[in-house]
């Protein structure tokens, strides 16, 4: 497939100087554009050493207004990043809406290295690559302008370009031992980049095979690709492609709606269990003694946990948080509480805020309510768009499935009361002083919805309780049982990866 960016395609000189200008101003015009319309932008280089990649990122630096771009590049993973899972390195860097990120190294470059080099199979590359291009799709369906440019050398072009570089004093550095090596195994990482390229070139995340035999037709066509596919976007043609590349079988199309349940999974939810007092304090006792050596262990283990606190208005959520790190050393712990996005966190991808709180190895990370908000209150009361939070499951799952297959515990609770009792707990914190504080108008809304938000509640369970990552649905009319619910669970599953 690389045969089409082998053709000595150039461009004189005076050519390149002519259309320049022109190239320039145009890009700068719908950058500016692309800000003001709160549009991100991701820029993706790769193909082979020497072709460029560099070089090409640095005119674009002085072709854009540099306020408004940012380079990434990634080297071996440091102890912070080998710490979560593979994917967290990514996505805090992803530029915010208006923004240009430039990626010089990207999610692909472990991939191609480690196929090159014989240490995965091919049907071990597609998985991951199927995982990339749902990645991808995702940015894309939040409004990210993704490109990717593949800058192509023959083998002959390679071994010319590393020995210019290497002959010149002015250059010699940017060529070490690993370029020549990588020259060796040319054949092999042709191969695995036809199938990297195949395997994620979709529609709304191309690639462009950009042949860099010659640096200024390089330079122009990279230049024309992106003014090109910036125009579009802002003309309303949702694809960025000069030509509309075929789609791929791998892009995340949102699942069919669920017909309205005719039950819930939470009417089969026990709410009439009481637990008496003094098997409660006895259970609470044991329960969070036990926890307390289990985190312990945990820490020396590397072995780290997320928890994630779900349920009604006043349900107990803070209750059942506060009985986990009571028994925690509170070096071990954080507790994220989630409320509305502030304009940082809107000015990216929804999932962005909840990957950047992810623990260390060994510790622990507690979410009062989490990344569930999207199909809950964004989709009862119309912050996200039916298409949006209908997407969110895939994307919630494929982010859960990343948590638990880099060795973290997750745990997902559902605090489930009735309407009946929800009521009373609103008049008690409405009438006790100190308790007025934890009732708002926003509350009482809520309730008036709470039809909608049950069925919401019920598809959430059913699309998202998954063997990797199951819901725990808690009956918590009774807080004293809902309490050791919760801290059996916890322990249980810590004990069962330890």
């Amino acid at each position: 497939m690389f045969e089409v960016a082998e053709l000595g395609r150039k461009v004189s000189k005076a050519d390149y100087e002519k259309q320049l200008p022109g190239l320039r101003a145009g890009l700068l015009e719908a950058q500016l554009e692309l800000k003001a319309a709160g549009v991100p932008v991701i820029l993706v280089f790769s193909g082979a050493d020497g072709a460029g990649k560099s070089e090409t990122v640095q005119r674009l630096h002085e072709w854009l207004d540099p306020r408004g771009l940012e380079t990434n590049a990634f080297g071996p993973p440091s102890d912070e990043e080998r710490e979560r899972p593979a994917y967290w390195r990514f996505w805090r860097t992803l530029p915010a809406r208006g923004r240009i990120g430039m990626y010089l190294t990207s999610w692909y470059t472990g991939l191609l290295v480690q196929r090159a080099y014989g240490r995965c199979r091919s049907a071990d590359l597609d998985r991951e690559l199927s995982r990339v291009a749902f990645f991808e799709q995702m940015l894309v369906s939040d409004g990210a302008l993704l490109l990717k440019f593949w800058l192509h050398l023959s083998k002959k072009g390679q071994k010319k370009r590393l020995r210019t570089l290497s002959e010149d004093k002015e250059t010699s550095w940017r060529v070490s031992p690993l370029e020549w090596k990588h020259y060796k195994l040319y054949g092999r990482f042709i191969k695995a980049s036809e199938q990297v390229v195949r395997r994620t070139d979709t529609a709304g995340a191309p690639w462009f095979l950009v042949e860099a035999e010659d640096e200024q037709y390089r330079e122009l066509m990279v230049g024309r690709v992106l003014l090109d596919a910036m125009r579009r976007r802002l003309a309303g043609d949702g694809s960025p492609a000069v030509a509309a590349p075929r789609p791929s079988k791998d892009s995340a199309a949102a699942p069919l709606p669920l017909p309205k349940a005719s039950a819930s999974v939470l009417d089969h939810v026990d709410l009439d269990r009481r637990l008496p007092d003094p098997e409660y304090k006895k259970k609470l006792l044991k329960l969070q003694r036990r926890l307390h050596e289990l985190a312990r262990a945990a820490a020396e283990k590397n072995v780290s946990s997320v928890a994630v606190f779900e349920g009604w208005d006043a349900a107990g959520k803070g209750g059942g948080i506060r009985r986990l790190t009571d028994a925690m050393d509170p070096r071990l712990y954080r507790v994220i509480p989630i409320a509305a996005p502030t304009d940082e966190e809107k000015s990216q991808h929804y999932l962005w805020r909840f990957w950047r709180h992810l623990p260390r190895a060994g510790r622990v990370t507690i979410y009062d309510r989490s990344w569930y908000g999207r199909v809950l209150v964004e989709r009862v009361e119309g912050f996200a768009s039916e298409a949006e939070w209908m997407r969110a499951y895939l994307e919630i799952n494929d982010f859960e499935e990343q948590l638990v297959e880099a060795g973290t515990v997750l745990t997902k609770f559902w605090i489930h009361i009735s309407f009946e009792e929800q009521l009373k707990r609103f008049e008690s914190r409405r009438d006790v002083p100190y308790k007025r504080h934890k009732i708002t108008a926003e509350d009482w809304r809520n309730r008036e919805k709470w039809g909608e938000y049950y069925g919401a509640v019920n598809d959430m369970v059913v699309r998202t309780s998954t063997r990797h990552a199951p819901w725990t649905l808690v009956a918590g009319n009774d807080k004293k049982l809902a309490r050791i619910h919760i801290l059996e669970t916890f322990c249980r599953r810590l004990e069962r990866a330890l």
